[in-house]
């Protein structure tokens, strides 16, 4: 009995203690930000990639941020015979810090799920090409909570399977919170 009561009681004090932490006063819905990219190119090379993406903001002044998203690429090159067509999945896993408001530096994991032509196999085989990128964006405040972002991003893992070959990465797009 003696030990249920002193249990009881430390529980008790553990809901207590937990309630004077102070609660961040932002909306919930002011705590997230979304964005990604879209890309179109119609023509003798078709290109389309969708890029979502949404974000959390770890402290009050929206400095740092977490977040995810997801990639889909699809590749279709006509001037070859027979035509190359090509596409990719996959996720990633970044972290944001606004040191002032209209940079940014970048850390993201990203995991890409790619085709690849195997010349001892003589076959496309698909296989997961894991990507580090760091490096820092720009964003520009457009009208209310939207805003446009450019960025410059470096694979530092440099894996044998990458998309980017060892070239810096450029890409942009709108955000909504950010």
């Amino acid at each position: 009995m003696a030990f249920v009561l002193c249990f009881a009681l430390s529980a008790a004090h553990a809901q207590d203690s937990t309630s004077t932490r102070p609660r961040d006063p932002r909306p919930l819905k002011d705590r997230f930000w979304f964005g990604g990219g879209l890309g179109l190119n119609f023509g003798t090379a078709t290109a389309i990639q969708i890029d979502p993406l949404v974000g959390y903001f770890i402290d009050q002044k929206n400095k740092l941020s977490v977040g995810a998203g997801l990639s889909y690429w699809y590749i279709r090159d006509n001037r070859f015979v027979p035509a190359v067509e090509q596409n990719g999945y996959g996720y990633r896993l970044f972290t944001r810090y606004r040191p002032v408001q209209q940079f940014y530096g970048h850390v993201e994991f990203y995991h890409l799920n790619r085709e690849l032509y195997s010349y001892v196999d003589r076959d496309v085989k698909r296989l997961w090409a894991p990507h580090l990128l760091l490096g820092a964006g720009y964003v520009q405040p457009l009208a209310g909570r939207s805003s446009i972002y450019l960025q410059v991003l470096f694979d530092v893992l440099q894996d044998p399977n990458s998309v980017y070959g060892g070239q810096p990465i450029l890409s942009g797009g709108v955000g909504i919170g950010f």
